[in-house]
């Protein structure tokens, strides 16, 4: 039976099964209602309710404005459209770097308020002790390693991370620092293919990539890039499946000019 139709959910052991199985995992991201039945229906492994809602919903210049209700409200929609993949939420900016106790809470909010079934977060060593404290609570945790949005400040911009052998073996070690703290995945953004291939290759968990690589055990694209909808800034890494930006003001346009030449409503549309 298909994931699409199967009762079951997608799980932890189903993505770490996947890998085993050399089946490649399919994540993207959704923000609402109908965008998350969207993706759902068509069959996705996993929709991740990612903290760039804060720049593709709310028109944030950044992801580090985005806050803890926001995403509470934001996750609560999708959780109620999605039946069968595995929903993930974001941590936002400073909701588990202040202390490990407001990490466990507010990973808590997610899976008891909004429905999701794993939080994620951006760092590697730093935030091992955090993820241990979270799986060992019962909360599924992917970690988060190469281009970090939330450091982008830190970073000094958008670039491609661990090019330099230093910066690729401390990504390396803390994919396996991670994996050892109880992660059960790992997103590597911006990070040159063949050391996501050799962070693939070393560890037992998946990962997820973006802008890595094909090598990774999984990608996970924007849903907004991909459908062409959100075209304000678009990445090296993403792929346009769809050019929705353009048909929709089309629409709009053609809407417009009927309402004003009388064309819409017609009487089929009225009662």
């Amino acid at each position: 039976m298909s994931k699409q139709t199967s009762t079951n959910r997608i799980t932890t052991a189903v993505i770490r099964d996947m890998k085993k199985k050399n089946e490649k995992i399919c994540m993207l991201t959704a923000y609402d209602f109908p965008t998350a039945l969207i993706v759902d229906e068509a069959g996705i492994d996993v929709v991740l309710v990612g903290d760039s809602l804060g720049m593709v919903m709310l028109g944030y210049d950044s992801t580090v404005p985005v806050t803890m209700d926001e995403m509470i409200h934001h996750t609560k929609a999708v959780s109620r459209a999605v039946k069968h993949a595995m929903v993930v939420g974001d941590m936002p900016f400073m909701s588990y770097q202040v202390s490990p106790d407001d990490a466990l809470y507010n990973a808590g909010r997610f899976l008891k308020e909004a429905g999701a079934q794993g939080v994620k977060l951006e760092g590697g060593r730093e935030v091992a002790g955090i993820t241990r404290r979270m799986a060992s609570a019962g909360i599924p945790v992917v970690a988060h390693l190469g281009l970090t949005p939330q450091s982008v400040h830190q970073f000094g911009g958008y670039k491609v991370q661990g090019k330099e052998e230093q910066a690729a073996k401390r990504i390396m070690e803390d994919a396996k620092i991670l994996e050892e703290a109880g992660a059960f995945s790992i997103v590597l953004e911006c990070v040159p293919a063949a050391l996501a291939k050799a962070v693939t290759q070393s560890l037992t968990i998946p990962t997820i990539g973006i802008g890595a690589g094909v090598d990774c055990d999984g990608q996970v694209l924007v849903l907004h890039d991909m459908v062409g909808m959100f075209d304000k800034f678009i990445p090296k890494f993403v792929k346009a499946y769809a050019h929705l930006n353009v048909q929709m003001k089309d629409a709009v346009s053609q809407y417009i000019e009927e309402v004003r030449t009388g064309v819409f409503p017609e009487k089929k549309h009225s009662f």
